[in-house]
């Protein structure tokens, strides 16, 4: 019991609302796995490939050329994104992706610099 409610965040920061909860238990839960995914410490011969992919997704917007080159390279409609960012900011899972993703992904925080509307963000 005592791991599963480390999981789930019982006992660190707010808890998320109930009707956060009930809206999308699905979602909550898959944002938490891959949360705990894309932080696992990488293998000294191989990188985490979760935390490969959250650091090099690209905008499905982008006028550049996708290349395939990388092996976990995906593309994301990064306006979907920041609508969907903006609307969970009371939970801390979503706080910890949005961290995450302006530190670590360039693409995503060159995307977030340039929205006009960042109040919503904040």
């Amino acid at each position: 019991a005592g791991l599963w409610t480390v999981f789930t965040l019982g006992g660190v920061g707010s808890k998320p609302s109930p009707q956060l909860e009930q809206c999308s238990p699905l979602a909550n839960q898959s944002l938490l796995l891959l949360l705990v995914l894309a932080n696992l410490t990488d293998a000294p011969d191989t990188p985490n490939p979760y935390r490969q992919a959250i650091m090099s997704f690209k905008n499905t917007q982008d006028s550049t050329a996708f290349s395939s080159s990388s092996p976990h390279a995906f593309q994301i409609n990064f306006n979907s994104l920041y609508t969907a960012l903006c609307e969970q900011q009371k939970s801390d899972q979503a706080t910890l992706l949005l961290y995450m993703l302006l530190h670590q992904n360039g693409n995503v925080r060159t995307y977030v610099l340039a929205r006009t509307d960042i109040e919503n963000l904040v």
